[in-house]
């Protein structure tokens, strides 16, 4: 009977849900291993990015479950967020129908892999129930003084009436109408992320080793710690006038103190109180006015990368050191968000401020002695006061001291990090749960009026947050006077619900109605072991759920400080050398391989094309091979004569049976390093390939009933539906739920097989006796090659043990 994998597979898959054969056991006796693949959008259908994720997570949980673990591989659905609303106005669909289609089709996708997840664990992130404990979280954060309200500066587009997340930003327009987007300052909430920054920082130590180094290198540049002096630049007494009398100077804060005596200008961000003043005061001539304004409509990303551009502001500052008045400018490369928005410049030993100081014609003074401007090495400091002749790194702690002793200013240490803004105008998300009550202010809801659910009779245009347009929804009774109040219209940013879902997922279903994270649950089940995922999510989805952690440890919700052990961050499914995507038409529908080829081949094929780090290329050439390769093994199954582990005494057998065994082995052998440290799986399938091809060049039915049964069990988790049949025809599924010893006999030759080059070429190869020394091995292989040999002088031999001779040979 030839391979059927639509039969198999439907069978194997009803057999699994009728045995409840993925749901972990609630005995916390047991050893555990708790395997997660980052939870999916419900986007309608999966791609080949998912099958990959989900392949490698699966094949770890079916590993550890026949190694008698217990184990939880859980899935659930990102499901709020900004495409459910572009559906929305698009399709006329309402986001919560959209989704909840898209889930029950991809969840039927997701099974036809036969994926091993635990049903009963399931759940989507808008579901009510999930929503009443994250808004839960978020009153406590509140209450901690984690969250909190402040105006901030965002994307707006007049036209739409609506904030604009970035990414809805296009070349400075509006993604829907295409208008010119201006920054605005709005209201907004914030947790304090920053508050964790030292410790975000210093547990990436705990992960060495255990996440790809890249990532924890992008985390620790993105909290960007720095250490340095902070001041106060005066403003001298005609800017003070010019100003009005409404301010006096400026903080600034810099990394180099040791330049100091380099400063020959000060910037401020175009967002700066003081540049602000000048702007509403008209001190400044309506084109800079114009040309400022603009600059503030740019978001951070298109001002990093735009050329450097700025204005004097007709102010001037003393210097902290030698009274020298310096000219201040607004600057599109100075940041608000970072130091206060105002910076010290130092054109001789920065690059960026030389190349400002240059386009504006600005003094240039070296501080520092040694190579071209701008110089950013060390060296000895020149034109620096009493600290003039020093070594400049040694200097920088002097001038620090020197700044406190006088009250100048005082060491500081800063964060790139900046704090979370969790708001979203939009409809499709979780409900902010604050109430707006004009006696006792800005109140939380109470916790038992949550969830605080969405109302379903809205209309979505694209057209302003339809929450705030609401007839009745907003309105509601004060939680703390009972008056008439507000309810917060915002909504939270979905990165809210994907750091927290590990806790959710560990704690058992049967507690979700009373408790958000259960903490004996989480005693058992977190850390997660082995968390995988894509490198795009290496900043901000892995910062914010290592933040949440941290935040929720410290509310009393549970004693873990790091959700994810280990990371695996899979490479990226490629066609044609590109990205897979419906605009470049270079996609692969997985669907159709599974109904083509079948479950097993589309997993095969994933796992073998490259290692699960690396990029894969999709050719449909490997995926026929995948194939043919699943349709030998299933035929091999008539070889098999025994229905358990045959006794083989390996003496006695013929030396392609020798060498069939000793592939089978090395296979298995294989195994244990790569289901838990490499999940080189490529090279594990082409062990189980090349022990496959040494098992048909021998006949004996012992070696092939031992082979069979060995092979199975390894290919279980990569291909479970081929080799649940088979295992369970030929016997009795018992090699999937049995250790495996090795066989050392097996390895143990009685020769070794040698190539013999002549000044690196390949000639030939022998046979040399296992436990022969180099020169014996040296003087068989001159033998062998005697004929390249004839008329050459032997000027060197290279023995390589267990592989190779190579004789460097010149003309006699």
């Amino acid at each position: 009977m030839s391979y059927e994998p639509k039969s198999i597979e439907t069978k194997w898959q009803k057999r699994w849900e009728e045995e409840q054969a993925f749901e972990p056991s609630r005995d916390q006796s047991l050893p555990k291993k708790y395997i997660l693949s980052m939870f999916p959008y419900p986007s309608g259908r999966i791609h080949m990015g998912h099958v990959r994720n989900y392949a490698i997570g699966d094949a770890l949980a079916r590993y550890w479950r026949k190694q008698g673990v217990n184990v939880l591989h859980p899935i659930g659905w990102d499901a709020f967020g900004m495409p459910a609303e572009n559906a929305a106005i698009k399709h006329g669909l309402h986001p919560k129908k959209w989704t909840y289609e898209n889930i029950d089709y991809m969840r039927k996708e997701l099974s036809a892999l036969g994926l091993s997840f635990s049903k009963e664990r399931e759940f989507a992130t808008c579901d009510p129930l999930y929503t009443r404990w994250e808004q839960e979280f978020i009153i406590r954060m509140f209450e901690a003084g984690l969250l909190y309200r402040e105006n901030s500066t965002v994307n707006w587009c007049e036209t739409c009436h609506t904030v604009l997340a970035n990414e809805q930003v296009e070349e400075g327009c509006c993604w829907r109408c295409d208008n010119p987007v201006v920054q605005r300052e709005m209201p907004g909430y914030y947790i304090d992320i920053v508050r964790y920054a030292q410790e975000l920082l210093d547990d990436l130590e705990q992960l060495e080793g255990k996440w790809p180094s890249q990532v924890l290198t992008m985390q620790r540049n993105w909290i960007g710690r720095s250490q340095g002096l902070q001041f106060r630049f005066e403003l001298n007494d005609a800017s003070k006038a010019k100003l009005h009398g409404c301010f006096d100077g400026y903080d600034v804060f810099t990394t180099r103190p040791d330049t100091i005596f380099g400063v020959t200008y000060s910037a401020l961000a175009p967002e700066h109180p003081i540049v602000k003043h000048l702007i509403e005061h008209k001190l400044l001539d309506d084109e800079i006015i114009q040309r400022i304004q603009a600059m503030i409509n740019m978001s951070e990303r298109e001002r990093s990368q735009a050329e450097k551009e700025g204005y004097p502001l007709g102010i001037s500052v003393i210097h902290p050191l030698t009274g020298e008045d310096i000219p201040v400018w607004t600057a599109n490369f100075v940041l608000a968000s970072y130091g206060g928005g105002a910076v010290m410049a130092v054109p001789a030993h920065d690059e960026r401020d030389y190349e400002f100081a240059q386009k504006y014609d600005l003094p240039i003074k070296r501080v520092i002695e040694g190579g071209e401007l701008p110089y950013t090495g060390d060296g000895v400091l020149v034109e620096s006061g009493v600290f003039t002749g020093k070594p400049n790194r040694e200097a920088m702690k002097e001038i620090i001291a020197f700044f406190e002793a006088e009250g100048l200013g005082s060491s500081q240490i800063n964060y790139k990090l900046r704090n979370w803004g969790i708001s979203r105008q939009r409809y499709w998300g979780a409900p902010i749960p604050l109430v707006h009550c004009e006696r006792c202010g800005l109140v939380p809801e109470k916790l038992e009026n949550l969830p605080v659910t969405l109302p379903d009779d809205v209309e979505i245009t694209g057209e302003g947050n339809p929450l705030e347009k609401h007839p009745t929804w907003k309105h509601c009774a004060c939680p703390q006077c009972g008056g008439p109040a507000v309810r917060e219209t915002d909504t939270m940013d979905t990165f809210i619900q994907s750091s927290w879902y590990q806790f959710r997922y560990a704690t058992h279903p049967s507690k979700w109605e009373t408790t958000g994270i259960d903490k004996e649950d989480s005693a058992y089940w977190m850390p997660v072991d082995q968390y995988i995922g894509g490198i795009e999510h290496a900043i901000l989805h892995l910062l914010y759920a290592r933040f949440f952690t941290k935040a929720l440890r410290d509310l009393g919700y549970h004693d873990i400080d790091e959700p994810f052990s280990r990371l695996l961050t899979q490479g990226m499914v490629l066609k044609d050398g590109a990205k897979m995507s419906k605009s470049k038409g270079n996609t692969v529908d997985p669907d159709a391989i599974v109904e083509r080829y079948g479950a097993d081949t589309a997993r095969l094929f994933i796992l073998f094309a490259a290692p699960p780090q690396k990029e894969l290329e999709w050719k449909d050439s490997g995926v026929e091979g995948a194939f043919r390769f699943l349709k030998k093994l299933y035929s091999r199954k008539e070889k098999v004569t025994h229905s358990v582990l045959p006794e083989i005494e390996h003496d006695a057998l013929a030396p392609k049976g020798k060498e069939a065994r000793a592939k089978v082995y090395e296979a298995l052998r294989k195994s244990k390093d790569v289901f838990e440290k490499t999940f080189a799986f490529n090279t594990l399938i082409a062990a189980t390939m090349e022990a496959l091809n040494a098992l048909d060049k021998q006949d004996d039915p012992s070696v092939w009933s031992e082979g069979m049964y060995i092979l199975l069990h390894l290919l279980e988790p990569i291909v479970p539906h081929i080799a649940s049949e088979l295992s369970e025809e030929l016997f009795g599924r018992k090699n999937l739920r049995e250790m495996i010893p090795l066989k050392e006999e097996v390895f143990v030759t009685e020769s070794v097989t040698y190539a013999v080059s002549i000044n690196g070429k390949r000639r030939t190869e022998v046979a040399v006796p296992a436990d022969a020394d180099n020169e014996t091995i040296a003087a068989i292989a001159r033998e062998a090659g005697a004929r390249w040999l004839e008329g050459q002088q032997i000027v060197k031999e290279i023995v390589v043990p267990g592989k190779l001779v190579n004789f460097v040979v010149k003309p006699a």
